[in-house]
């Protein structure tokens, strides 16, 4: 059935068949850039989810040890604690930091929002408005860099204080004579940077304080 084609017939297209094969070459050029388009914005988005979970793990602070001072009731009225950068974490700026604070009868966040008011008697800067209540107090023991309260360095020390007998206070108990946390109290501290690395600690006050004199710091 083939013997009567010859070299001069010709194959003609319809312009309406062109018109569907121009859409269908439009139509998989748009899918292909829209799928493109998604692939990049997921790589994005699943790389940033996962620096914000490293940045959870990594940037947080070490506790190296902790104290409590003596109060005139037998109890702990201050509780201070030595930090620094904890191992691979990236720089900790603790005027970013928040601190939440767990008793048995309080809790409540505290930020340091304060500013330096230059050297303590001990010769490092320290915070003003250390009382306060929803605040913590900062005092650099070294820094190598003079960046008042930001950790960028293995080196960098700084005492954080909290002030349990202004927040034991403020929890409007008035039958508690008590300013601070009584022997045997527990408290949890959980340490949270800017980026949302965290740190817990838990202390017990000790057992008993007999023997002990107001102003006198005591190992938790």
């Amino acid at each position: 059935m083939f013997d009567n084609i010859t070299d001069d017939d010709r194959g003609q297209v319809g312009i309406g068949t062109l018109i569907v094969f121009i859409a269908m070459v439009l139509v998989a050029a748009i899918a292909a850039g829209v799928l493109v388009n998604t692939a990049g914005f997921l790589q994005a988005t699943a790389e940033d989810a996962g620096q914000q979970s490293v940045n959870k793990v990594t940037n947080r602070v070490e506790v190296l040890n902790t104290h409590g001072t003596v109060g005139g009731e037998e109890d702990i009225d201050n509780i201070t604690l030595t930090v620094r950068l904890a191992a691979g974490s990236d720089a900790v700026d603790m005027n970013e930091t928040s601190i939440k604070y767990l008793s048995g009868d309080s809790v409540i966040t505290l930020t340091n929002q304060t500013v330096t008011t230059g050297a303590n008697s001990a010769g490092n800067d320290s915070a003003e408005g250390v009382a306060d209540s929803d605040e913590f107090g900062l005092d650099k023991v070294t820094d190598d860099d003079g960046s008042f309260g930001v950790l960028n360095s293995m080196n960098d020390r700084y005492e954080v204080t909290i002030d349990t007998a202004a927040i034991e206070d403020s929890n409007g108990d008035d039958t508690d004579l008590v300013g601070g946390l009584s022997t045997g109290e527990q408290v949890s501290l959980e340490i949270t940077s800017r980026t949302g690395g965290t740190t817990q600690v838990i202390l017990t006050m000790p057992q008993q304080l007999a023997g002990k004199t107001q102003g006198e710091p005591v190992e938790l």
